[in-house]
């Protein structure tokens, strides 16, 4: 009696996905396709094929905004990660379940507010007459209103709100894959509490580390409706740009273009970060 061969159970689970990444290189063809057409002013039609729209992008404004997206999406993701990483190491080593529970609550209930509402909230907060210039105003501490929407600090303070959830989570995957006994053996031979830290779990956490910096970094760099409403149209970032060109001026060639110059920055710092990641797993596994 044969037995007839049964195909992998988790291939119907693939299905969703392909499906998704179909799309997904569906409109990435579209939008490369794009890019290559010719812009008529005053229409949304196109015309031949031109390589007028990449010689566009070399002008100064243009490198100006992607050096601004670059600085501002490295700002979010470095302070993201200091202010993350202490929470995502007492919410993997509270002794209290009870502890753990409201970190863990207090770490990923922004996520289930939309974007939109975080943004308009962190206008109230940083405002002329927001939050934090009131307060400062009532404690005496100055007496006008510190600028703070509309400017490069306050985009970085919105975004990192924004990214902290993320972070967190994927900071304490990290942490919680650390065996306690590399810590217990360090402590054992002398080493202080801080220098365990310092010299046993921040390195035994580094791939973690990596790996959530560049996916914050990633994410901060498709950033719109934050930099739109925090910058007030002074903080502009890629995807700003992407949109006054494609919806403003309906020039969709160039915006294409600058679209394909975004992914490209976003895929090679990934690419980057992985190569770096990889090394250290790879001298970790020396040790």
């Amino acid at each position: 009696m044969t037995m007839t061969q049964q195909r992998p159970f988790f291939i119907p689970f693939l299905v969703p996905a392909v499906l998704v990444a179909v799309i997904f290189a569906a409109a990435m063809f579209n939008v490369f396709q794009y890019s290559f057409l010719e812009f008529v002013p005053g229409s949304v039609e196109v015309g031949g094929f031109t390589l007028d729209n990449f010689a566009r992008i070399n002008r100064p404004i243009y490198y100006w905004v992607l050096l601004d997206t670059f600085l501002l999406s490295f700002a979010t993701a470095f302070f993201a990660l200091v202010l993350s990483y202490p929470i995502a190491f007492a919410v993997v080593r509270a002794e209290r379940n009870w502890v753990r529970s409201v970190l863990v609550v207090l770490a990923i209930t922004p996520l289930f507010t939309g974007e939109i509402v975080r943004t308009y909230s962190w206008m109230l907060v940083l405002g002329t007459d927001g939050v934090i210039n009131t307060t400062l105003k009532a404690l005496g501490l100055i007496e006008g209103s510190i600028p703070i929407m509309y400017t490069r600090p306050g985009v970085v303070i919105a975004l990192v709100q924004f990214a902290m959830p993320v972070m967190i989570i994927l900071l304490a995957t990290a942490i919680s894959q650390v065996k306690r006994d590399c810590e217990k053996a360090a402590a054992n031979l002398g080493a202080t509490p801080n220098t365990v830290f310092w010299r046993v779990t921040i390195p035994l956490t580094m791939p973690g580390i990596l790996s959530s910096f560049v996916v914050v970094f990633a994410w901060t760099m498709s950033a719109f409706s934050t930099p739109q409403l925090i910058g007030g149209g002074k903080v502009l970032m890629i995807s700003n740009v992407v949109y006054l060109q494609g919806f403003s001026s309906f020039n969709l060639p160039f915006a294409a273009v600058l679209s394909l110059i975004a992914l490209g920055a976003a895929l090679g710092s990934l690419g980057l970060m992985k190569l770096a990641t990889a090394r250290f797993e790879r001298k970790l596994a020396t040790v």
